[in-house]
Parts: C-alpha cells; sequence; structure tokens
C-alpha cells in the first residue's frame, strides 16, 4: 500500500480515537456526576478543561510539527493522550478528572494541529478531495458511534471505561504513524513564541473561568470583574506581540486573505452552536426525560449517523462546488436545525429534537470535511501546520466559550424558571418552604433526580420533578436561540468571506483540467481557475 494512504490511516485511527472520546465522555456525563460528586460546574470543566487546554497548545503545536517533524509530533501527541486517558479512568475526583483531561487536551492539540498537514502534504489535486471526504467521514464515524458506545460502556461496565478504551486504539495509532508515515516539516528555521502562547492561554481561561463562575460569584463582583479585564488585556498582548514578532505563533497576515477570516468564523460558530449544545441535550435527554446513558445514545443516532453518511459526499463535492456555498449551505442547516429545537415543552417526548436532528446531522456532514479542506487550501503547503492549529483553535474556542457562555445562561434561570413554576401548585410551595436552599442548589446542579430520591412524598416527588421539567425546558429554549443565531451568523460569514480566489492551488500546472471550448461559460457553482492564484507554489 501507498505510503499516502497509510498516512490517512494513522491520521483518521487518532482522529477517531481523539473525537470518540469527546462524544462518549457527554453521554457518561450525569453518571460522573454521580460517582464523584460532582456540580454542575464540574461537569462544564469535564469538557472545558479538555478544550481549554487544546485550544491554548494548538497553535504552538503547530509550530513545533513545522519545526522538528510532523511526523513524530503527531506521535508524541498520540502516546500524551493515550496516557492521560489511563489517568482519566482511574480519576477518584472531580479535581483529578479534570486535571487529566486537560492533559488530555495537550495531547490532543499535538494531534489535531498536525493531523490536516500530514494529509495535505501526503494527497494533492482530487485524491486530496478524496482524502479529506474520508477524514470527513471517520468524523462523522467517531461522532456516529460515540454516543451509541459510551451509553453501552456507561450502563454496562461504568464510565470509567469509555477512557480505558483509548489505550489499544493509542497503542496501534503510534506503530502506524511511526512505521508508516512519512517524515516531513517546514525548511524555514522557526522558534517558539513563548509570549503568544502564555497570553493567549491567559486570555482563554480567564474568559472561561469568569463565564463558568459569573453566576456563582456575581457578574459585578471584582473577582469577575477583574478575570474578564484581564482576559481583554491579555488577549490585547498577544495580539500585539503576534502583529511586531519576527515569527509569531500566529501569523496575522494570514487573516489579510478574507477565505482565512471565514474559515475561522465558520470553525467558531459550528462548535458554539450545535457542538456547544451536546452537554445540555445530553443532560435533557439523561435528567429531565429519564433515560439512560444507552438509551440516551441511541437517540443521538440521527444526527449523528446523518452526519457520517453526508461527510463523504461533501468531501468530494469540493472539487465540483465552491466551498463557500457548502459552507454557507451546511451552517444555515446547523441553524435551521437549532431553530426547530426551540420548541421543547414539560410534556415533550424525544421525537421533538428529531426534526431539527435530522436537519443539523446533514448541515454538519457538509461543514466538516469542508472546513477540514479549506483550512489547508488557503496557505500555501509550507504553513499547513499554522493554518490547521489556527482553524482547530477556533473549534476548541468554541466549544470552551460556547459551554461556558451557554452555561451562564443556564444557571442564570434554570432556578429561577423552576422555583416559578414550583410557586404555582400547593405541592410546588411545600417543596420550596421545606426544601429550601437544598432543593434550588439541586436544580442548579442539575442533580434534581438526586434530590428526588430523598424526598419521601410522592406528591411533593412529582411537584419538583414537574417543575423542574418545565423550568428546564424553557431555559433549554433559549439556549437553543442562541445557537441558531450564532449558527447563522457563520453561514453568512463562511458564504461572504470564502472566497475561491484566496485559495492555494494543491496541483501542478502540468495536472490542470483540460481548456474550456471557446464560448462556454462556467457553470454556476463551479470553480473557476482562473481565480487561483498563478505565482502560488504547487503541492
Amino acid at each position: 500500500m501507498d505510503r499516502k494512504w497509510w498516512t490517512l490511516i494513522a491520521v483518521c485511527t487518532g482522529t477517531f480515537m481523539l473525537l470518540l472520546d469527546i462524544t462518549v465522555v457527554n453521554v457518561a456525563l450525569p453518571d460522573i456526576q454521580q460517582s464523584l460528586h460532582a456540580s454542575f460546574s464540574d461537569l462544564q470543566w469535564v469538557i472545558d478543561a479538555y478544550s481549554l487546554t487544546l485550544a491554548a497548545f494548538l497553535l504552538t503545536a503547530g509550530v513545533i510539527g513545522d519545526m522538528y517533524g510532523r511526523r513524530g509530533v503527531f506521535a508524541i501527541g498520540l502516546g500524551i493522550f493515550t496516557v492521560s486517558s489511563f489517568s482519566c479512568g482511574l480519576a477518584t475526583s472531580a479535581l483529578m478528572l479534570n486535571l487529566s483531561r486537560g492533559a488530555q487536551g495537550v495531547g490532543g492539540a499535538i494531534m489535531f494541529a498536525t493531523s490536516l498537514a500530514l494529509i495535505a502534504q501526503a494527497f494533492s489535486g482530487r485524491e486530496r478531495g478524496t482524502a479529506f471526504g474520508i477524514y470527513g467521514a471517520v468524523v462523522g464515524g467517531a461522532v456516529a458511534v460515540g454516543p451509541l458506545i459510551g451509553g453501552a460502556i456507561t450502563s454496562g461496565i461504568g464510565w470509567r471505561w469509555i477512557f480505558f478504551v483509548n489505550l489499544p486504539i493509542g497503542v496501534v495509532a503510534v506503530a502506524i504513524t511511526l512505521a508508516k508515515v512519512k517524515a516531513s516539516k517546514d525548511p524555514t528555521a522557526r522558534r517558539i513564541d513563548w509570549t503568544g502562547f502564555v497570553s493567549f492561554s491567559a486570555s482563554l481561561f480567564m474568559l472561561v473561568f469568569a463565564l463558568v463562575q459569573g453566576n456563582a460569584k456575581g457578574w459585578s463582583s471584582p473577582f469577575i470583574v477583574g478575570m474578564l479585564v484581564g482576559s481583554a488585556a491579555a488577549m490585547a498582548v498577544f495580539l500585539l506581540a503576534e502583529w511586531h514578532q519576527k515569527d509569531p505563533m500566529l501569523d496575522l497576515h494570514l487573516f489579510k486573505r478574507p477565505a482565512m477570516v471565514g474559515v475561522s468564523v465558520g470553525s467558531f460558530t459550528l462548535s458554539a452552536s450545535i457542538f456547544a449544545m451536546f452537554l445540555y441535550l445530553t443532560l435533557y435527554l439523561q435528567e429531565v426525560l429519564g433515560y439512560g446513558p444507552f438509551a440516551a445514545g441511541l437517540r443521538f443516532l440521527p444526527v449523528t449517523m446523518l452526519a457520517f453518511a453526508v461527510a463523504p459526499i461533501a468531501g468530494k463535492l469540493t472539487v465540483h462546488i465552491q466551498s463557500r456555498f457548502l459552507l454557507g449551505v451546511g451552517l444555515f442547516l446547523v441553524a435551521l436545525g437549532c431553530g426547530l429545537m426551540t420548541h421543547v415543552r414539560a410534556d415533550s417526548t424525544w421525537t421533538v429534537l428529531l426534526p431539527g436532528f435530522i436537519v443539523a446531522g446533514i448541515g454538519v456532514g457538509i461543514t466538516n470535511p469542508v472546513l477540514a479542506s479549506v483550512t489547508v487550501s488557503v496557505v500555501p503547503p509550507e504553513r499547513s501546520g499554522m493554518s490547521s492549529g489556527s482553524a482547530s483553535t477556533f473549534r476548541q474556542v468554541g466549544i470552551a466559550t460556547g459551554i461556558a457562555g451557554l452555561g451562564a445562561v443556564f444557571l442564570g434561570q434554570i432556578r429561577g424558571n423552576t422555583s416559578a413554576a414550583l410557586a404555582t401548585t400547593p405541592a410546588g410551595r411545600q417543596v420550596l418552604a421545606h426544601g429550601g436552599s437544598r432543593v434550588t442548589a439541586a436544580i442548579s446542579g442539575s442533580g434534581v433526580r438526586q434530590a428526588l430520591a430523598s424526598i419521601p412524598e410522592p406528591t411533593v416527588r412529582h411537584a419538583l420533578l414537574s417543575a423542574y421539567q418545565t423550568g428546564f425546558t424553557a431555559t433549554f429554549d433559549h439556549l437553543m436561540v442562541i445557537a441558531t443565531v450564532i449558527a447563522f451568523v457563520g453561514a453568512v460569514g463562511c458564504l461572504t468571506m470564502v472566497r475561491q480566489r484566496d485559495f492555494v492551488p494543491s496541483f501542478a500546472p502540468a495536472a490542470a483540467p483540460a481548456r474550456r471550448p471557446e464560448g462556454e461559460s462556467p457553470g454556476p457553482f463551479e470553480v473557476p481557475s482562473g481565480e487561483l492564484p498563478s505565482t502560488a507554489p504547487a503541492g
């Protein structure tokens, strides 16, 4: 087998493990919360600790891959991720789990930052479109089977095994990478931008920490205000450092191309909308409707399987249809899918989500592989590591800030909405009178079913559950409205900014398609070859 296909196998195996872990964790969160006696903020950090370190290290990892060789760096990332997965499985407290998840993020950053660059260096021309289609199918497949596998493992042998399952996959991926993947690096001498790394990491951490803790400490408290101001100041330092440094972690000149801005907007909004909402969809299915992990995983199949089925088709379409149209349509469908899920009521069944799942699943399937392809197509090959690192950073920043921001809205509304529903019935008023702060704290911590178990009176238990369902679904609808707006902004941004003339061709002039007969114009969605920059290096 040609080494380029071994490269694709190695990258897809590592990516499958990475994304499988993310989707598996979502379904297991309620069980993790109960096992480790975690709060709702702890649940947010299970995801955000991973996303934060992933986003913080991505750009630096891309530079390191360019400097020292992408194959070796990718293998190191696989090793870190595998070992930290084992540590997650051994966690005895929420703090230990979140620290281990942070270590996973470091390994994931190294893998993400080099994976697309490895594919880009191995494939060119039409084969690149095929490779990214396969990559997109693997991404969709991991998302598709993740909830089901996570539910089965969590229900069968416990949530710890969702992390232990990474061990054999990681070992195989490392072996393939070291034995079969071709080594490559940027021949230009580079250095690590420590100023950019520290300032960006500090800015992102302070922002997410403020969003997670804002409701508990008060949005006007000196601590939260200080964290927000500090985040803005650190980001200003980052931008100034990147603009003036000779060899920055993130070359801001890349963003002079509107297509690069469009890719970043698309990556951020996709993650901050539907992917950030998976936490709250999981809580709805398990905490409100009462499904177990496996049953909840089954109900995610419409969105995840459609994303899997559509991705390879979209990857192949990138050589026939301009990427901005594909991205615009894909993110618009994500927005429409989120909009269709804004009608959840306290007495709804899970099928109320089905139309939104179907539409959003198609949208995700279109968007994911096209984003991957465009990311490395708008820069010269030697900058592919930085470009893929930048796009992946925006994805993880979208997830981290999306979960934290939506969580701030969730915590700001859920207690009030549930308490208001309790106050409408005599039994509910009895809960408020005798349950006090313990019950309302359980509500805001999404531990209502544990609180129900401690209440002996059936009528009181029913009143609390009914009020919680009313309060949760009202809050959930508001979150979906926000996700709808975010995805729609992404669709408009991609449609207007991802210009085909900004793309760098990945084929030599001899491989260009035959000249069109004189007088025949291109189709409305066909990529105009004349828009490709004539001075761009061939891949």
